[in-house]
């Protein structure tokens, strides 16, 4: 029988953790550097670090911040938001992150995933796809933080 594995995912917004409900009205809830000091000592064995509106004001990653951030992880980490470029990648990576994380490129330019993964390996970069239910109970698509895109889940992947 398979391990479980604990990969916490903390929602980040330029400025600290937030919580979300149904991807809305963030609510500050702490530093992330506390966080990560705490999910060392719990042994977790991966932790996610997302973005969550990096993409939507067309931000900059904080390569320095995100450096602070996998300097203080015991643990595989993983950022995802905002990363747009096979450079940004690389710096990433070279800061210490083990796996980069990538929506909205997916619809962008999907060019730049392929490049990346013929780079650094497909461990390396994770597709992550944010789908919902439609009233109908029909699964969609969305990105570009909650716009409909027109495929299914199955059907894009």
């Amino acid at each position: 029988m398979a391990l479980k594995r604990i990969m916490p995912c903390l929602l980040y917004d330029g400025k600290g953790l937030v919580k979300t409900i149904k991807f809305k009205s963030p609510s500050y809830v702490g530093d992330p550097i506390n966080a990560i000091k705490i999910f060392n000592e719990k042994e977790v064995d991966e932790l996610i670090l997302i973005d969550i509106n990096a993409s939507k004001e067309k931000r900059k990653i904080n390569i320095a911040k995100i450096a602070d951030f996998a300097g203080e992880c015991f643990m595989p980490f993983a950022y995802g938001g905002g990363v747009k470029t096979v450079s940004e990648f690389y710096e990433l990576y070279k800061n210490g992150v083990e796996k980069v994380i990538v929506n909205s490129l997916v619809f962008e330019n999907p060019a730049v995933i392929k490049e990346a993964v013929s780079k650094y390996g497909s461990q390396a970069v994770v597709v992550c796809l944010d789908f919902k239910k439609n009233l109908f109970g029909k699964k969609q698509v969305f990105s570009y933080n909650g716009h409909s895109v027109k495929y299914s889940p199955t059907d894009f992947v």
